[in-house]
């Protein structure tokens, strides 16, 4: 008698990993989202984890485009930096390696004139 195991599929034993923002870095996030909701400028945000990137979008309404992406990308951390950010036209606005860096071009727009 022969017994014959089915064929494990290709790759099968490592999951695809997936690019993601640790505690760190997504409480340095949520700090500066926070903040621009109170000031009543954005109102809502979604998340997406794909294989070589993490992205964190930002929404003025929720039925709209992203004003503003938060991109992790891993693979260019010994070039320009892995974290961007990437305003609605797709241009970048700024990148680095330091995430809290990068985050100010965002604070800079809760910033106004008092009078």
């Amino acid at each position: 008698m022969t017994v014959q195991y089915p064929a494990p599929f290709p790759n099968s034993r490592h999951a695809p990993e997936r690019v993601a923002f640790d505690r760190r870095e997504l409480m340095a996030i949520l700090n500066v989202y926070g903040r621009m909701v109170v000031a009543g400028e954005w109102r809502d945000y979604g998340m997406s984890f794909l294989q070589d990137t993490a992205i964190f979008s930002i929404f003025r309404q929720s039925a709209e485009h992203p004003i503003y992406r938060i991109e992790k990308r891993p693979k260019l951390r010994e070039r320009q930096g892995m974290y961007s950010v990437v305003g609605m036209d797709g241009h970048v606005l700024k990148r680095g390696h330091d995430l809290k860096t990068v985050l100010r071009v965002l604070e800079r727009k809760l910033i106004r004139v008092v009078e």
